[in-house]
This record gives C-alpha cells, sequence and structure tokens, in this order.
C-alpha cells in the first residue's frame, strides 16, 4: 500500500470492476446488467474442473496489478 496514495491508477480497473458488478439495493441488478442487458465476466468460466489457460493468464495479470 503506498501511504501518499500515488499508485491509485493500477488499480483503478479493479475498482471500476467491482462497482460496476455489485448488485444496486434500488434496482435489484447491478450497473453492467442495467447498461448492456448481461452479467459482467471475468474472462474465466469458474465452474470448469481442472486447469484453465484464460484463467491462469486472468489470474496472472491480477497479480502484476
Amino acid at each position: 500500500m503506498d501511504y501518499r496514495q500515488k499508485n491509485w491508477p493500477k488499480w483503478l480497473a479493479l475498482g471500476e470492476f467491482a462497482v460496476n458488478n455489485k448488485v444496486h439495493s434500488a434496482t435489484k441488478v447491478s450497473l453492467f446488467m442495467t447498461n448492456y442487458g448481461r452479467k459482467l465476466r471475468m474472462g474465466a468460466d469458474i465452474r470448469r474442473k481442472g486447469k484453465v489457460d484464460k484463467a491462469m493468464e486472468f489470474a496472472e495479470r491480477m497479480k502484476k496489478v
């Protein structure tokens, strides 16, 4: 964590994802669902068993961020 908060740009995409994926109490749907009519996906199907290449790539990108 940067106490001077100069590293916020690298966390911006993750914050945007969290806000757009949160179900709003008034509408009972997420902002992404309201705008696009479908659920927001992270890029991998987490229901699959075993190692999934796209999921591993996504995890590595998140570690770098």
